[in-house]
């Protein structure tokens, strides 16, 4: 079998010219071509006249024309064998199953790190426990629906909190910049496919599935898990984990108690707790887990037509369904220093509040899998670091975070209405009043001002020179009408637990910090990605 890579297409290409464009390329016959598959698709759009669909190739050739084939192109990466992308476990699931004296593996939070980490082990016969704070993917589903309708917020099943992690209520993007030679994303992806996701996810580009499929889907890995012999208990908050003292601060993870008063005992636990587990954070500091203050940023949801991005993107090839809703990716660094860069874009999505704790007004994006939706938003937002803007301690951070999201609460009228502005108004440093032509998403609703009140100078003054620059990229980014909404805090972890190569924290044995809440992870995917791999490093470690 041979990859082949880089094969270029116009957009109205059929079957038989990229079956004619493969025989062409290895300058073989049609009757030695047995068959292909593509294995990944994406488009090239920086010329919007000419937007090229860009193939990856696996091909199946008569044994006569793969020898010649690989000799011919020896030299050139365009054509080169097909690599073994099955996923293999580190360790002989047969024959290693726990002795029943042997302490179970507990996983706590049950994100797309702490679903991976869980089904792999469950996988290994390991059968493992699975603590999460918040509430099934259906209740909690129902529970955030009702902050958004009725501004009635439940603490421990919202957004942040409950089956699935942040990510259910997302744009469900599958793409990172993971270095991935092992292809653990592509057995993330498998394994969403066997869980009810599109197929297609397997060969584009930047897949996406959107959140009402990402809730059928995790409850489907859930009963995997549980047809494996583990277990998946919700509304069990950890209150504390308990840690012995070997030696220096060192100290080996023994168990946790529940807030029910409940204590499990395993020397194995893999805390994927996600990025706004502050109690938890606070938890581990105290019992003596290491931990460092990490980057994060802060900004603003923008919101734009996705037909006004989609021009801007594809031009008159804008509405190609090969093409789908148009995203961006943008990065300016600012004349203070400071770098603003779009993130989480979501198309055709809503802006949507993901508070956690009462008093705070937090906005995410989120797009169903039809990215249909009227709007296109993104995260602007810049880079902040603790060494520059939050130097008190450990968790300075966190307390950043939620001074903003209490100010924002404040300036939206103290009923989690969001503050916002126009982008036309805020670039001339004026209040809005009155929405113009785009109706903003975000629900419960906006209450208009001046969001130049809503974070430090240095982020409004970095915003307000980058967004006339994407607008030089992308035209109509700085349109008057777009809308800006207040405050996107919840970026990324504002901490980092440490781990060595066995991925067990550097303290404390026993203890496996995961995805993003570590500080290891970006992402759907990424952070499936990395409970894959400490689900490995436990398994070695519990059946050496």
């Amino acid at each position: 079998m041979l990859r082949l890579n880089e094969i270029k297409l116009p957009l109205n290409h059929t079957d038989d010219d990229l079956r004619d464009t493969i025989i062409k390329t290895l300058a073989i016959s049609a009757d030695e071509l047995l068959n292909y598959s593509v294995f990944k698709r994406s488009y090239d759009a920086r010329k919007k006249t000419n937007i090229l669909l860009i193939y990856q190739v696996d091909v199946a050739l008569v044994d006569s024309a793969e020898e010649a084939a690989l000799e011919k192109f020896a030299n050139q990466s365009s054509v080169r064998p097909s690599p073994d992308t099955s996923y293999h476990f580190v360790t002989d699931t047969a024959s290693n199953f726990p002795a029943e004296n042997q302490q179970r593996p507990i996983v706590i939070g049950f994100g797309p790190c702490g679903i991976l980490a869980a089904l792999l082990l469950a996988q290994m016969g390991l059968k493992p426990i699975v603590l999460e704070r918040g509430q099934a993917v259906r209740q909690r589903t129902k529970d955030t629906w009702g902050f958004w309708r009725e501004r009635k917020l439940n603490t421990e099943s919202n957004v942040q909190y409950g089956e699935g992690g942040a990510g259910t209520f997302s744009d469900g993007k599958l793409y990172s910049q993971v270095k991935d030679k092992r292809y653990l994303g592509r057995k993330v992806l498998t394994e969403f496919v066997i869980a009810g996701a599109p197929e297609e996810i397997l060969t584009l580009s930047k897949p996406h599935i959107g959140t009402f499929k990402l809730v059928k889907m995790v409850e489907n890995m859930r009963a995997e898990i549980t047809r494996l012999g583990g277990e998946v208990r919700f509304n069990q908050k950890v209150e504390v984990i308990h840690r012995e003292s070997v030696n220096g601060g060192a100290g080996q993870i023994t168990g946790l108690t529940l807030a029910t008063g409940e204590t499990l005992h395993s020397r194995h636990i893999v805390l994927a707790i996600g990025h706004s587990a502050r109690d938890s954070f606070q938890m581990l500091l105290e019992q003596g887990v290491y931990i460092e203050a990490k980057p994060f940023s802060i900004g603003f949801r923008i919101e734009h037509p996705q037909s006004v991005i989609d021009q801007a993107r594809f031009g008159e090839n804008a509405g190609n369904p090969l093409l789908g809703a148009a995203d961006y990716k943008l990065v300016h660094h600012c004349d203070n220093g400071r770098s603003v860069y779009s993130f989480c874009m979501c198309p055709g999505g809503t802006v949507v509040a993901a508070a956690s704790e009462e008093g705070g007004v937090v906005t995410n994006g989120m797009s169903q899998y039809s990215r249909n939706e009227r709007n296109a938003n993104a995260a602007i937002v810049v880079g902040i670091t603790p060494e520059k803007d939050y130097p008190e301690h450990v968790l300075a951070g966190i307390d950043l975070q939620r001074k903003l999201e209490v100010l924002a609460y404040e300036l939206g009228g103290s009923n989690y209405n969001a503050p916002a502005q126009l982008v036309g108004d805020f670039l001339k440093d004026r209040p809005s009043t009155d929405i113009a032509k785009i109706t903003p998403s975000y629900q419960p609703g906006i209450t208009l001002g001046d969001l130049s009140k809503a974070l430090p100078s240095y982020a409004i003054d970095a915003i307000r020179e980058a967004i006339p620059v994407f607008d030089r990229k992308i035209k109509g980014f700085a349109m008057h009408d777009a809308i800006l909404t207040g405050v996107e805090t919840r970026t990324s972890s504002p901490v980092s637990i440490k781990r060595g190569k066995d991925c067990q924290s550097i303290n404390t044995k026993g203890l496996y910090p995961a995805g993003e809440g570590a500080g290891y992870a970006g992402g759907i995917l990424s952070a499936g990605i990395d409970g894959i791999k400490v689900a490995e490093a436990l398994a070695l470690d519990l059946l050496k």
